[in-house]
């Protein structure tokens, strides 16, 4: 798949993976994130391996990262988006969503889906609603995945 890159400003936004710092999105969502709290970093590997990511950078350090898991025909779920803190409120998660929203690989899809527990407005702005029959989505959720 061809690489992409965007720039505004002084950040620039690449699905590059071999630009990706392995062990920053590992301690990110490791440690910060409140869903993938002790995730190993053998299991955050292999899910870069299995997506389409997007790395947010600032003077060449990852301040942000998301990534798409999609057939890029029919189904894509959006996972893992965080922005450092020091970054945040920059309108940087709006220029994240917007690449990846206008991704070529990510047109046309049937369905779009993400979980959040509190960025609803954010996504909002992207064409994201709430599910409107939620009682047809099934799922298995093991919230325990990474504890030992």
């Amino acid at each position: 798949m061809e690489t992409i890159e965007v720039k505004e400003g002084d950040y620039i936004i690449s699905t590059d993976k071999s630009k990706l710092d392995e062990k920053a999105i590992h301690d990110f969502l490791a440690n910060e994130s409140y869903w993938a709290q002790n995730i190993p970093l053998s299991v955050v590997k292999k899910s870069l391996e299995g997506s389409l990511c997007f790395g947010v950078f600032h003077e060449d350090k990852q301040i942000g990262f998301a990534r798409v898991i999609t057939d890029g025909v029919a189904f894509a779920y959006l996972a893992d988006v965080y922005m450092l803190v020091p970054y945040r409120g920059k309108g940087l998660s709006k220029f994240l969503m917007r690449t990846i929203m206008a991704h070529p690989h990510l047109q046309g899809l049937r369905r779009f889906m993400l979980v959040t527990a509190d960025a609803h407005e954010l996504y909002r702005q992207f064409g994201f609603t709430s599910v409107p029959n939620p009682e047809k989505i099934m799922q298995i959720h093991n919230p325990q995945a990474y504890t030992k």
